[in-house]
């Protein structure tokens, strides 16, 4: 960008102007606001169109900018609470493009991507299972609804470029609902610079050649064995648990103490597998996860 101007400073005084008009402004009188040259100012227009903020529209032989539907400027974390009733707002009203603008805005607005996810993402995926669970919604509108909140955690993952490669992690569900909740931790943990291996909804592999197939899967994705590699499985089931936990403890015999099991379920029972860590939260698990990494000596 041109030199002397601060993408971001830029970004806040647009929302600024265009939340305080209700008509819209043009490009030439955006750029007096902001005390910006105008073939710069037009630059920045299109790429904050591009990225969902602002919306042009041609009114007789006038072209307007105004802003979004639902973006706003935030400030963080004091508003993850308003997010986050927000956003669930949007989704179970199904307005897709208001939820994943209040998403995009949030991630300008400065907001960790990684609180992102635990504080605003997956409990909308809980409202949406307690609506389900309750008859309120049936299963189209159920599938309709996490596909809005699949969309949002594509813009957190992209949000992050930067990859530890020491940091590995394989993420997987052993069923469709977790499957979905898998990939919000995903995002957390992409956010955190963690390699991350997102195997989905894995109950189709349950049979007896699954060892084998995790063992060949960790040598293409983890074959130095540099760093370590933590394998985290989403269940509500506690035979899909013993299941895959067995599986990951035959791949450890192999691959020494830097290969670590997490589950992430919220099955009370005290019987767990030999997992190195429980826990029905996502911000913990990461947490987890990151002392793990500090405490192994490979940063």
């Amino acid at each position: 960008m041109t030199r002397g101007y601060n993408t971001e400073e830029i970004r806040e005084k647009l929302i600024d102007v265009l939340s305080e008009s209700k008509t819209g402004l043009t490009g030439m009188e955006i750029a007096e606001k902001l005390q910006v040259n105008r073939v710069t100012m037009s630059k920045y227009l299109k790429i904050f169109s591009l990225e969902g903020l602002i919306k042009q529209k041609n009114i007789g032989s006038v072209n307007l900018w105004f802003i979004e539907e639902g973006v706003a400027q935030l400030n963080f974390p004091a508003d993850f609470f308003k997010v986050k009733n927000k956003y669930t707002e949007y989704v179970l009203s199904a307005s897709n493009h208001e939820a994943n603008n209040l998403i995009r805005t949030s991630l300008h607005s400065g907001a960790n991507p990684a609180k992102l996810v635990n504080e605003v993402i997956i409990p909308a995926i809980d409202a949406i299972e307690s609506a389900y669970n309750n008859g309120k919604i049936g299963k189209s509108e159920k599938n309709f609804l996490d596909g809005i909140i699949s969309t949002s955690v594509s813009l957190i993952t992209f949000s992050s470029e930067e990859i530890n490669h020491k940091k590995n992690i394989v993420i997987l569900a052993t069923d469709y609902q977790n499957s979905l909740l898998g990939r919000a931790a995903s995002a957390a943990f992409h956010a955190e610079k963690w390699k991350v291996s997102l195997l989905g909804d894995m109950s189709s592999a349950i049979d007896v050649l699954f060892d084998i197939d995790l063992q060949r899967f960790l040598n293409r994705v983890w074959p130095k064995r540099d760093g370590i590699m933590i394998i985290v499985i989403f269940s509500s089931t506690e035979g899909a648990i013993k299941f895959f936990s067995q599986a990951v403890d035959a791949s450890k015999t192999k691959s020494g103490k830097n290969l670590h099991l997490a589950l992430c379920t919220r099955i009370t029972k005290k019987t767990k597998p030999t997992a190195d860590f429980v826990s029905d939260n996502v911000e913990t698990l990461l947490q987890w996860c990151q002392t793990i990494f500090e405490s192994s000596g490979n940063q």
